[in-house]
């Protein structure tokens, strides 16, 4: 397998990389240099080209002119000349395009071999793989980093002509790329969602690997325990500790407010806010200056001195030292950002052993979701937020278990996890596929605590569906997001299945393996909002104590909450009884998934069922808990696993169910068995 990365911007070096030599040279080539590496690892990898344009500057030195390649192994670092001999910024590369494709195009040219495939990073990166693709046929990866449209949103400086010219490079690029890869879920629902030139079924979550072991290693340090002791009265008192950049977005005001506000908060815990290093305060660009200058006012509006410590400088190696600190205190690590893309620090803190609570936005929702190692809050919600801290704090049991649950789990983001997916989609982009032909049986399988949840077993049921896909159909059903269950199903080596039912059944993707990827559904998603009228709902459910789930969780024909207040027993018909006319569905006894008339995960079961030709007598379903209810009861022959939840087992509707001995995906395989035998499938 031969791949070729384009990576333009910044100063771009095969090792002993400047991080922060220009304002370009920063995680994007961290990023790739740690992808590549991990890939040239895999023996399936022969050759990796990596691409880069070149420039002369005496200032950044001789490295980079157009004729200083770079070979190591399996890699080699291409610098392209364009004309400019100058460097150029990321803000002026759209000028030179044009010389940057045709370079790259006669450097292509000239090889023995071509890659087999090409990861673009950046819209820049982008637009010289398109180029390649019309020329070649190379099909490409794309890797946006960061988007011209979330910018357009933050307001950030940056001209509008400028906005919207990296954004139409970006919708051309989209338009054509193969496969998309996101960070989280959030880069791949909200942030491509501003897009036209991209649906959903080309987009992969794929989290970064991370480096940590020096995280997991580390161990308060006298340099800082000496820097806390000069602002805290009670050193030894558990830290709420952030590690963030001062700058708006990252929300340290609203994390300061929150704690002000609650006495007991305070008197439980210290406050220590490490916001970058700074010398003279005029030194600084003017954001930051402004957040520090309004964090000082605050802490000294608040009379808080002796109980905040907010270190003016920091050496790179204090900040394991940091968490370290805080986990020997019992203290809580605390993200509070408006928006956290992906959330390095809350993968630092996990491998440090140290809770966290985080921003329901971003990132921090897959990582709390794979991890269980922290709490999510609203970040505009400052009680919310202390009352968090408080919750960890205040509970010792709970403190111990997301202390383990991260340092464990955290080892999912390593650099091998994610070559292991990245290599997985490659081979789908690229290596033909021969679909199975005579499909006449649908298994229809949750995911989570059914499908997954026991590995062992999950690998004999994978054994046993790899022997049967010339005839069976595997569908999944979820409440995840289409996302979330592309993602969890790909972390766990699942084969891709054939269909995902998501979002409770509000959402269809077929797997079309001549395009090889997912397709969504749209005749389905357009048949459940006819009658959607999403803000009565909220306004509706909001009246009848319900609490609203996070923006990730609300979508097209479904509306998600938290119980809340809301009677659980009667809200059911609270619901009709104020004109409700589609779906409620609860589980764990904690969340609530209102869906349109005409959907949820039995419907969506019955409508795949119709779109494949298939009779009723040829489906059956698996799960385990309140949200498989619909789907159980709708179909012929279910199968509720032996660690099911929510006392479905008892439920009056499904005594017509094969109630499994065995657990998660062994009991799906003992309940086809039982139909098998019994004749009925």
């Amino acid at each position: 397998m031969r791949i070729c990365h384009i990576a333009l911007q910044g100063c771009l070096r095969l090792a002993n990389v400047s991080y922060g030599i220009t304002a370009d040279t920063g995680g994007h080539i961290k990023y790739l240099l740690e992808l590549v590496r991990a890939s040239a690892a895999d023996l399936d990898v022969t050759h990796i080209d990596i691409v880069t344009r070149g420039f002369e500057n005496d200032k950044l030195g001789e490295a980079y002119a157009p004729d200083a390649g770079e070979v190591s192994g399996k890699l080699r670092l291409i610098r392209l000349q364009d004309g400019e001999a100058a460097y150029l910024p990321k803000e002026q590369l759209w000028q030179q395009h044009q010389a940057l494709c045709d370079a790259f195009l006669a450097f292509l040219a000239s090889c023995g071999e071509l890659p087999d495939l090409i990861h673009a990073h950046y819209a820049d990166g982008g637009i010289l793989a398109r180029a390649a693709k019309e020329r070649f046929g190379i099909p490409y990866i794309f890797t946006g980093h960061s988007l011209g449209a979330v910018k357009r949103q933050a307001s950030q400086g940056v001209s509008d002509e400028e906005i919207e010219r990296r954004i139409a490079i970006e919708e051309r690029v989209l338009e054509a790329a193969d496969a998309v890869i996101a960070s989280s879920r959030d880069e791949a629902e909200a942030q491509y969602s501003h897009y036209d030139g991209i649906d959903s079924g080309r987009i992969r979550v794929i989290p970064p690997g991370c480096v940590l072991d020096r995280f997991e290693d580390a161990t308060p340090s006298d340099t800082v325990r000496g820097e806390l002791q000069r602002f805290l009265r009670e050193p030894e008192k558990p830290i709420l500790l952030a590690i963030a950049r001062p700058v708006r977005k990252k929300n340290l005001m609203a994390l300061l407010e929150a704690y002000a506000g609650n006495a007991r908060l305070r008197k439980q815990a210290n406050l220590v806010i490490v916001a970058g290093c700074r010398g003279l305060m005029g030194d600084l660009e003017q954001e930051c200056r402004e957040v520090v200058e309004e964090l000082i006012a605050a802490i000294d509006r608040h009379d808080l001195y002796g109980s905040v410590a907010y270190p003016k400088s920091h050496a790179p190696s204090d900040i394991p030292a940091y968490y370290a600190l805080a986990r020997e205190t019992g203290g809580v690590f605390v993200n509070p950002a408006l928006n956290e893309p992906f959330g390095l620090t809350l993968l630092e803190a996990a491998a440090a052993g140290l809770p966290v609570v985080a921003t329901d936005s971003g990132g921090p929702n897959d990582i709390i979701e794979r991890c269980g190692n922290g709490l999510l809050v609203c970040p505009t919600d400052r009680a919310g937020i202390a009352a968090a801290c408080l919750d960890i704090l205040s509970d010792q049991d709970k403190w111990m278990r997301y202390a383990e649950a991260g340092s464990e789990a955290v080892r999912e983001y390593d650099w091998q996890a994610h070559r292991a997916i990245y290599h997985r989609l490659i081979k789908e982009i690229t290596l033909p596929e021969i679909a199975p032909s005579a499909h006449d049986r649908l298994l229809v399988c949750d995911i989570d605590n059914t499908l997954l949840g026991d590995r062992a077993a999950l690998r004999e049921f994978l054994s046993w569906q790899q022997d049967h896909r010339q005839n069976v159909v595997l569908g999944i059903a979820t409440g995840r997001s289409f996302h979330s269950a592309q993602a969890i199903l790909a972390a766990e080596n699942v084969p891709t299945p054939d269909v995902i039912i998501s979002s409770v059944g509000s959402c269809v993707h077929w797997y079309d393996r001549d395009m090889r990827r997912f397709v969504e559904d749209a005749a389905w998603s357009n048949s459940l909002l006819r009658n959607w009228d999403p803000d009565a709902l909220a306004n509706l459910a909001v009246a009848l104590g319900l609490e609203p789930q996070g923006f990730l969780e609300q979508k097209p024909g479904k509306a998600s909450f938290f119980v809340g207040t809301a009677d659980v027993n009667t809200l059911a018909e609270d619901l009709r009884r104020n004109g409700f006319v589609g779906e409620t569905v609860i589980s764990h006894g904690r969340y609530v998934d209102l869906l349109a008339r005409g959907s949820g995960k039995g419907a969506a079961v019955e409508y795949v069922a119709q779109i494949l030709g298939l009779e009723p007598n040829q489906v059956v379903v698996a799960g385990d808990s309140g949200n498989d209810i619909a789907m159980l009861r709708a179909c012929q022959h279910p199968i509720i696993v032996g660690n099911a939840s929510d006392g479905i087992g008892d439920h009056p509707a499904l005594a017509h169910a094969y109630i499994a001995r065995a657990t998660h995906a062994a009991g799906i395989l003992e309940g086809v068995q039982h139909f098998r035998k019994a004749g009925l499938w």
